[in-house]
């Protein structure tokens, strides 16, 4: 697989629409288009090969599934995941002649994705460094009270920051890391020590995203079960994610049910007493 200059220009577009504030704020740029789901959705369809993209897409959103951003500190940027990795990483599995619905195209999907996710807060952080300038132009028109030029430090200049930051980025590691990755083929065949290596740090990767997003959502010991119950169902019963999110829904609504009645059991014995009194 290769990755043209087009294609290569339509993932930096797409990089730059990922976190830009005229798309509707953090809600469609980053926290949609910029996530590995859906980036693998775009990628598969920009590079011509639908299933690939998204098994990567997947593989990478599991580790990166619980990342959050408090005060602008950022371990990742998803945007380099979603736009850089997921692409070299269909180029790289293509390389090798693995399957992509395998856990070895998984392992060297996420990490892929991981190497470039670091590297994708240098690009972060200087998005944002450059949107200070915008900003500061953006306070002085105020203080003059010209607040059309508000508009253009809003809607088009971030563009410049996004030109420099993650276009351009994107399209020359696109292109011309298509390329590195295919050349790797030959340097590390796949039985060597240093393929095997990657193989099974990628394999771990999806551990660090479940025991994040455990983190946030474990509070006590019995939270535990319904998590574990997804694991049992596709383990033992074979279940797809939609049948198992059914489920989910049917036992998140007898829970909401239940709690429901326990705020309502106090009112309804109040009301009794009354009666007899």
């Amino acid at each position: 697989m290769t990755i043209s200059w087009l294609q290569a220009g339509l993932l930096g577009l797409f990089a730059s629409l990922a976190s830009m504030p005229g798309m509707g704020g953090t809600s469609i740029g980053n926290y949609t288009l910029g996530r590995p789901l859906v980036g693998g959705l775009v990628c598969g369809l920009i590079l011509g090969d639908l299933k690939a993209g998204i098994l990567c897409g997947v593989a990478m959103q599991v580790v990166y599934i619980a990342l959050v951003t408090p005060g602008g500190t950022v371990s990742a940027d998803v945007r380099a995941i979603s736009y850089i990795g997921i692409p070299l990483a269909m180029v790289a599995i293509k390389s090798q002649g693995l399957d992509a619905n395998t856990a070895a195209a998984a392992g060297l999907a996420t990490s892929m994705g991981t190497l470039v996710g670091t590297v994708g807060t240098v690009l972060f952080y200087g998005t944002a460094t450059l949107n200070l300038a915008w900003q500061h132009i953006g306070w002085n028109s105020v203080e003059k009270g010209d607040f059309r030029k508000v508009y253009l430090v809003d809607y088009v200049l971030p563009w410049i920051s996004h030109f420099l930051f993650s276009f351009i980025p994107t399209l020359i590691m696109c292109k011309l890391g298509a390329d590195a990755v295919t050349a790797l083929k030959t340097a590390l065949p796949m039985d060597g020590i240093a393929m095997k290596t990657l193989f099974t740090v990628g394999a771990l990767l999806p551990c660090v995203g479940i025991a994040i997003l455990l983190k946030q959502i474990v509070e006590t010991a019995t939270d535990f079960i319904p998590f574990f119950v997804g694991f049992t169902l596709a383990a033992s019963l074979k279940l797809n994610l939609v049948s198992s999110a059914v489920i989910s829904l049917i036992f998140a609504l007898l829970y909401y049910k239940l709690e429901i009645l326990k705020v309502l059991k106090p009112s309804v014995a109040v009301t009794e007493e009354e009666e007899d009194i």
